[in-house]
């Protein structure tokens, strides 16, 4: 089904929407509103020359005689570039307010709470895909010193966009609507009983979507799973619960340890008592940290102590509360929403809460920890950024719906009202824009639980997106997110491959801007983020499980199932395979070592999420090669079935991994050589598009036949020298001599500086049957799956492939094998390989033995016979298997004679200097009449 609607995610060209309602501003009868130009420097003119380029190129924009005009505003980032916006504000307060009402999110959770299977689907620059209406087109006007121009799609920024974008898209899910399908703004959701009824259903909402020229973010879809994270709830097989995100704020926050930590947390929970049955009762052995009291006055000096088991346990209950049902519940439209916010020197925190007769219950809680940098910051800038994460994370709620902004910070009640000097509060107001929200003014007295959780941070800091040094190509900001590179043909991102057809071209990724991990981190379980989240893993999939055998033994806990094994330790069905260690279960089995047992629940879907589609850790191979690598590190009983259903649902696998067919061959097996780095296979790998950043332009690559150990490296050319370079610098220096090494009859390995190289190391040269890559099979089956990796890892202009290439080799050299049955990396190195992420975690890491250099070395001589044996004969075992499933297949002809056969004529003096893919050079080669055979 995704590949019959494949439309639905080409993102190399804009869409709009075909459908006859379009966006509408009302402003009544006021005159038109002129702001004129503002005054601007020769490189500000030239940035917004270059947007108006790109937003002309797209048929976002048109040229204008309207006399109504917004401003353009130029923010300056971190990094000294800038970003575009028009500010819209004053149009915005003409704007009549549409009333199209949002469907209630209670309701939504009532249709879904029945259903097994979901999909959820994210739009695509959703504003730029709704067109706007042409007699309002005048009044989005912005001017620059050279034109005038107007928008022709919804521009950001503009008031009623969020009702605008819910009808359009309740009118075209029609009668679907309510009975597999559901819209809240821009997050669909299609929910079916069984799998069967599943695929009708996205059968039935692509074509939708199709027929009306959506375009969709394929990276933030989910497709067909059992359980979703969706308007901040957590829905999986009729429970649903608030996502574990939504209280960790205040769930996870330490216990306190000085008398103003514990008064602070005791205030902010008052802020709910009227909820609270006996609030006074449970809270009692916590009144007397109160700074009133002479022994905990405000004025004495914080001292650390141990709360009692009494206090403990009273601390402990008041958060219980505070994160259940009697106090959280769902999110109610017809009741307004409110956010409180507050900022410290060491983290920000906020409450989202709805406003009840009674009194205000919340919803959610965030507490996040400030990097150093931004510990730094000015307070307004603190305090700022508080109310923009807040707001952003809690879109389902505010985004389309008026609510109220609660701070304690007197100068930000004017943020949305006036410019600001700041420029990063600035560009935080021009974010906010799109948001229709009231900011107020309350003491710090009412502000107790954003203090407390802003002074207690629990989530990990993360820098400002526009505080880290970016590309200067992605240095300007609308709604679009495409540049210049995206003209490009996808038919050659990475090359073709000669040994098997691939029926389809590679794809485009939506990862656009990509940002370098976080390397300011305020404590140690900070510093494995950079490795576990990548430019694969999207914003709102963020992994919350961070290798801590704490977080481990906690989730351990609290599955019935582990608990139940855990007491039955002794009996004959767990005595053999379960142990108690450190409080750890863990599962062994007979020559392994033992692995953590993993529990129920998101823990799951984070390891495979982490062996799967991180750089460092998976880089998106196969389910063979995810199921190995895992079951080294952890265990539980469905891991086979949820690894290859996880694998099988990963939507940039699928749209990158090629279709092979075999062609009508006969298979020749080769004998596998006597040991490792005795036989090499080399190649160049072209064409690729497009040239990287740095100017790389091919991957010269090498593996050894035996191990299957992969060298390769980003070069700008495929000449000889770049070629004997490359042998002689990353293979041979680093390696050693191999003897012998297998190309094919390019120019660049039959070469005079190539032929004396290899004579004088004494190594021999063999070349593949001309035309004929089969001989050299090995190197070009690993050229495919490196074209499908580096793509599902790279941005969307692909301009950073050779960023990503060391990642891909890295995560080939140590995956388990299928056909040595083994890891290459092992077999180069003589030892276990540990993961970045096995770092975060000695009871996963693969330790190695603590024994003397002389019984390592005994050890490897004695073994390294007995591993190349095995591996010899693990070859030719599948060898035959090969070329009986081509014989079952009936594409293994054996031509009798008499039979008559086509054939073609290549010209060996010019095929190898064509930089044509194969495909089209092979299609224009000249055919010869029918021969007898």
């Amino acid at each position: 089904i995704l590949w019959k609607y494949g439309k639905l995610f080409d993102l190399r060209q804009p869409s709009k929407i075909d459908i006859a309602l379009h966006h509408v501003i009302d402003a009544g009868q006021h005159r038109p509103i002129y702001t004129p130009p503002y005054r601007r420097s020769p490189h500000n003119h030239q940035t917004i020359t270059e947007e108006i380029d790109n937003l002309l190129k797209q048929d976002s924009i048109e040229s204008s005689t309207s006399p109504w005009c917004s401003p353009v505003v130029l923010v300056r980032k971190k990094d000294g570039t800038t970003r575009f916006y028009v500010d819209y504000r004053k149009l915005n307060d003409l704007t009549v307010k549409d009333s199209f009402p949002l469907p209630r999110i209670d309701d939504i959770f009532d249709q879904l709470s029945q259903s097994t299977y979901f999909t959820t689907l994210d739009f695509k620059n959703s504003y730029f895909q709704i067109p706007l209406a042409i007699h309002d087109r005048p009044k989005t006007v912005f001017s620059t010193r050279d034109n005038h121009y107007q928008f022709k799609v919804l521009p950001q920024g503009v008031k009623n966009g969020p009702p605008t974008f819910q009808h359009i898209v309740n009118q075209i899910l029609g009668p679907a609507r309510w009975k597999h399908c559901l819209a809240y703004l821009d997050d669909v959701v299609i929910f079916s009983r069984t799998f069967d009824d599943h695929v009708s259903h996205l059968d039935e909402i692509f074509n939708l979507l199709h027929t009306h020229n959506f375009r969709l973010s394929f990276e933030k879809c989910t497709i067909a799973t059992d359980r979703i994270n969706y308007l901040g709830h957590h829905i999986c097989r009729g429970e649903i619960r608030p996502n574990n995100d939504n209280i960790r704020g205040l769930l996870e926050t330490p216990t306190s340890t000085t008398s103003k930590e514990i008064f602070r947390f005791l205030k902010g929970a008052e802020y709910y008592r009227k909820f609270i049955p006996n609030f006074s009762r449970i809270a009692s052995p916590l009144y007397k940290y109160n700074p009133s009291n002479s022994i905990h006055s405000s004025n004495a000096k914080p001292t650390l102590f141990i709360l009692s088991a009494d206090e403990q346990a009273a601390f402990k209950q008041i958060k219980h509360i505070l994160t259940t049902d009697l106090v959280l519940r769902l999110p109610n439209n017809a009741l307004p929403f409110k956010i409180q916010t507050d900022a410290s020197q060491l983290g920000i925190g906020a409450v989202l809460l709805q406003a009840y007769p009674e009194g205000d219950r919340p919803i959610c809680y965030m507490s996040k920890k400030l990097t150093p940098a931004q510990q730094r910051c000015s307070p307004i800038e603190q305090e700022c950024y508080a109310i923009v994460k807040a707001v952003e994370l809690w879109r389902p709620y505010s985004y389309g719906n008026h609510f109220i902004l609660e701070s304690d910070h007197k100068p930000l009640e004017a943020l949305m009202r006036k410019s600001q000097i700041n420029d990063k509060c600035e560009r935080w107001r021009l974010q906010l824009q799109s948001y229709n929200f009231t900011i107020k003014h309350i003491k710090s007295k009412s502000n107790t639980m954003p203090d407390y959780l802003s002074r207690s941070p629990v989530d990990h800091a993360e820098d400002d997106l526009d505080d880290k040094v970016m590309p200067t190509f992605v240095s300007i900001r609308t709604q679009t997110d495409t540049s210049d590179h995206d003209t490009f043909s996808t038919s050659s991102i990475v090359g073709m491959v000669t040994t098997r057809s691939r029926s389809r071209q590679l794809p485009q990724s939506d990862d656009h801007i990509t940002t370098p991990p976080n390397t300011n981190r305020s404590d140690v379980k900070d510093s494995q983020s950079a490795l576990l989240t990548s430019k694969t893993t999207t914003y709102n999939s963020r992994i919350g499980y961070t290798g801590d055998i704490d977080q481990l033994k906690q989730a351990q806990q609290k599955d019935p199932d582990l608990q139940y094994i855990t007491h039955h330790l002794n009996d004959n069905k767990y005595i053999n395979s379960y142990l108690l260690q450190d409080g750890l279960l863990v599962h062994y089995e007979q020559h392994s070592k033992p692995v953590p047992c993993v529990p129920k629940g998101e823990i799951r879907n984070d390891i495979m999420k982490i062996y799967h589609d991180t750089q460092a850790n998976g880089a998106h191979f196969g389910r063979d090669k995810n199921i190995k690598k895992i079951k080294a590190r952890y265990y539980w009983n469905t891991m086979n079935s949820d690894i290859t259903n996880y694998v099988k649902s990963c939507i940039r696998c699928n749209q990158n991994n090629p279709i092979r067919y075999k062609p009508p061959s006969h298979l020749k097996p080769i004998e596998p050589p006597e040991g490792v780095w005795h036989l090499l296979s080399m190649d160049f790998h072209r064409p690729i598009t497009p040239t990287s950043r740095r100017g790389n332009k091919y991957i010269i690559s090498i593996t050894d036949i035996l191990s299957k150990f992969v060298i390769a490296k980003a070069v700008r050319d495929c000449t000889a020298d770049t070629a004997a370079r490359f042998l002689q610098e990353e293979v041979i220096c680093k390696y050693g001599t191999p003897k012998c090494v297998l190309t094919d009859n390019g120019t660049h390995f039959t070469s005079t500086m190539m032929k004396l190289l290899l004579k004088r190391l004494g190594i021999t040269h063999l070349y593949a049957t001309p035309c004929h890559p089969q001989t050299n099979g090995q190197i070009e089956r690993f050229n495919s799956t490196m074209d499908a990796k580096i793509a599902a890892l790279s941005n969307q202009n692909r301009s950073d492939w050779d960023d990503n290439l060391p990642f891909v080799i890295f995560n080939y050299n140590t995956s388990y094998h299928s056909t040595t049955k083994t890891i290459p990396f092992e077999l180069m190195y003589g030892r276990s390989l540990v993961l970045p992420f096995d770092l975060q975690n000695p009871n996963v890491s693969l330790q190695q033995s603590a024994v003397t250099i002389g019984i390592v070395i005994i050890i490897l001589l004695a073994i390294v016979f007995f591993i190349y044996r095995r591996l010899r004969r693990s070859i030719r075992h599948r060898q035959p298997l090969a070329l009986q499933a081509l014989e079952a297949s009936g594409l293994n002809q054996l031509h009798p004679m008499g039979n008559i056969l086509m054939s073609t004529l290549r010209r060996l003096d010019t095929l190898e200097q064509s930089t044509q893919p194969p495909a089209i050079r092979y299609a224009s080669s000249p055919a010869l009449p029918p021969l007898k055979f």
